[in-house]
């Protein structure tokens, strides 16, 4: 269903869909009843072997994955999201579960104005579940991981994930069309970047995404202070339950890695 709304996307628009009813309720019911994927718990399990390393989790939203990361036996951990909202459920949610994680509001674009992580240097960082790619424009998106990699000390991981235009037929398919209708002007008007969609579904709300492909997150990286160490679509990691296909479409995760000083 396309989305009412007319006016170009931007960060107020993001935060908003994230705070209205709907979308909270849905990533609320997803924190407490599906916690990690079986694709990012092998992953996490890979990069941060570590119990004891400092984590930051971007965009954490009602805590599915800082809770899961709290009784997998991490205990250095920070989280943070722009939704007001959903970062209040997730306090809930670590309150219920006795869960001692330094939960607080930030927008990834402008963690420099943080003073609960000012003087940190974190081991790790995740932004799972696409959200970097809900981030309105390209140049936001990379000073969003400019900020994260400055709070970092060298050699840390990165670990996001993103949706991919190229993942299967039907996307390439999908996304030549889409290439047509920029190329002529016959996008949608509210659209701000080639690779941009928004739109409502029933039970989860309105969803702003950004659908890259390889070569523009490989760019990222390079041109904001991380070496890429790999990236791998998520059927190739482990098959997902039913609960979490329906929760989420087809995503490639990205590692990358602060490089270290010389």
């Amino acid at each position: 269903m396309p989305a009412t709304s007319r006016k170009k996307i931007s960060r107020a628009t993001v935060r908003a869909d994230f705070n209205d009813l709907t979308a909270v309720v849905h990533y609320t019911r997803a924190a407490h009843t599906l916690g990690l994927w079986a694709s990012e718990r092998i992953l996490i399990d890979r990069y941060f072997p570590d119990k004891n390393a400092r984590l930051l989790e971007a965009g954490c939203g009602a805590g599915r994955v800082a809770v899961a990361l709290w009784e997998l036996g991490y205990r250095q951990l920070h989280a943070f999201d722009f939704a007001e909202e959903l970062l209040a459920q997730a306090q809930s949610l670590v309150i219920e579960r006795n869960a001692q994680i330094t939960l607080f509001h930030a927008d990834a674009t402008r963690l420099g104005l943080c003073h609960v992580i000012r003087d940190k240097a974190f081991d790790g960082v995740l932004f799972m579940f696409n959200g970097l790619m809900q981030i309105p424009l390209r140049r936001n998106r990379r000073r969003a991981l400019r900020q994260l990699a400055a709070v970092c000390r060298p050699g840390a991981t990165f670990l996001f994930t993103t949706h991919d235009r190229n993942s299967s037929p039907a996307e390439q398919a999908l996304w030549r069309l889409e290439s047509r209708r920029w190329a002529q002007g016959r996008q949608d008007p509210i659209l701000r970047e080639y690779g941009d969609r928004y739109f409502e579904e029933d039970g989860t709300g309105r969803t702003f995404m950004h659908l890259p492909d390889r070569a523009e997150i490989l760019a990222d990286l390079r041109a904001t202070g991380w070496a890429h160490v790999h990236d791998v679509l998520r059927r190739a990691v482990a098959p997902e339950a039913r609960a979490v296909r329906e929760f989420s479409d087809e995503c490639r995760f990205w590692v990358a890695r602060k490089p270290a000083q010389t």
